[in-house]
């Protein structure tokens, strides 16, 4: 079973390459505490975008992510990598990295 800070790894350079090209006034290193939408400058589409390409890279699919992405029948303000990687050690715990 794969932990949080395993899946974190994973997410790190995914996030990395997604946003390379992206005019970002970030300047902060890209941490668990790293938001997407407030501190890398997402928007809807690139959350899923971001997630399936999550998902291809841990090899898994058809994850319930709107347990994540929704509460109480609206979205989430914002989410950070720590927060997926958390919601995927718990969600998935046959992942295996």
């Amino acid at each position: 079973m794969a932990t949080s800070d395993q899946i974190f790894q994973k997410l790190l350079p995914l996030v990395q390459d997604f946003t390379q090209d992206w005019d970002n006034e970030y300047e902060g290193e890209i941490g668990r505490d790293t938001k997407l939408l407030g501190d890398l400058g997402f928007e809807s589409i690139d959350i899923i975008q971001f997630i399936v390409a999550v998902e291809e890279e841990l090899g898994i699919s058809k994850t319930p992510f709107d347990k994540l992405l929704m509460k109480d029948g609206r979205y989430v303000d914002d989410l950070s990598l720590g927060q997926i990687a958390d919601f995927l050690e718990v969600t998935v715990p046959s992942l295996s990295l």
